[in-house]
């Protein structure tokens, strides 16, 4: 091969290269509402990339580009999810337990969803209303939702209601009939209905009360001003964290497990970020060395009606604040 073609060749991969990389946010949000781990779906986005780079020359262009990408990405999720027991929080694996005795078996992490960064699937140009839908259709509750549904299901409630596909195009991709496209999200649909989601408020940076109560919630937390912290609670809030399989329901079980084994939080920092859509912060808890601030959980918040209906803290920070952007101290710059 010449120089001058040896350079034509690397140019035109960089090409397809940035063609398909166009592509990656969108993908990694379907993925992740396939999946509902970050690092599968980041897994599963990079299968599809490349798989599609090796069969680009054989791309006729008889379908778009992005319906392809998604034909692809399909196939990765339904192989991943094969024979796969689905992703949960403590939430939908039994009933909430006592403050004051709590079930703290931990099971490993593929058993629990996983908090995945705005950043990650969302795009910068897309349009207000889009945003708000996209953010509603990442909360925790939904992906949770969305577990429930046997694999091929999920892919049609998402391309149908959330990425507003035709079922003509879903039935393409799914190699399948429009009539079974429609059976399927109709089953679908009434399992989601059934789950009963509970409301909630996205994050929305520009909402004077939402930022005043996130304020205040960050100044009594780190104070741990419990009479604060209380009255930021909604009645009925529930607690999780991931790994344990206790989850608490009410404010007054919460407010017990806080000012008992939950005490060790007294004196954290908190770090700002945005998960699923929601307000979510870093927490550092004073148990290191000399009361050196180390990390202990990523925080998710849930808000309605000015006040804190979920409370769900994600303990596994060696995987998740690196992907959150998070240091390792409050401290040091943000990576």
């Amino acid at each position: 091969m010449t120089d001058l073609a040896a350079t034509d060749a690397r140019e035109g991969t960089k090409d397809v290269e940035s063609l398909l990389e166009q592509h990656r946010s969108e993908l990694t949000a379907y993925c992740y509402r396939m999946l509902g781990s970050p690092s599968e779906a980041e897994d599963a986005v990079q299968d599809t990339l490349l798989r599609a780079w090796r069969a680009f020359d054989r791309f006729e262009g008889r379908a778009a580009l992005r319906s392809w990408l998604y034909r692809i990405a399909t196939n990765v999720c339904l192989d991943m999810l094969n024979g796969r027991q689905r992703r949960a929080r403590p939430m939908d694996l039994g009933p909430a337990t006592s403050a004051e005795a709590p079930n703290m078996a931990q099971l490993p992490e593929a058993t629990w969803i996983q908090p995945i960064p705005d950043g990650r699937v969302a795009q910068a140009e897309t349009d207000p209303a889009e945003l708000a839908v996209s953010r509603e259709t990442i909360r925790l509750a939904f992906i949770a939702a969305l577990q429930h549904l046997p694999a091929r299901q999920r892919a049609v409630l998402i391309l149908r209601d959330v990425l507003r596909w035709r079922a003509s195009e879903v039935a393409q991709l799914l190699d399948t009939s429009e009539a079974s496209v429609n059976s399927a999200l109709q089953r679908a649909r009434a399992t989601v209905a059934a789950g009963n989601l509970v409301e909630s408020e996205p994050f929305r940076p520009m909402d004077e009360d939402q930022r005043e109560l996130l304020g205040r919630y960050v100044d009594a937390f780190e104070r741990y001003d419990i009479a604060e912290l209380t009255a930021l609670l909604h009645e009925d809030a529930i607690q999780s964290m991931p790994p344990y399989e206790m989850w608490l329901e009410g404010r007054d079980d919460i407010i017990t497990w806080w000012t008992g084994p939950g005490i060790e939080c007294r004196g954290s920092r908190l770090i700002p970020t945005i998960a699923n859509g929601r307000p979510a912060f870093g927490q550092y808890r004073p148990s290191g060395p000399g009361g050196r601030h180390e990390p202990w959980a990523l925080q998710v918040l849930e808000i309605a009606g000015g006040r804190i209906v979920e409370f769900h803290a994600f303990l596994d920070t060696e995987q998740l604040f690196p992907v959150f952007g998070l240091p390792k101290h409050p401290d040091d710059p943000i990576p």
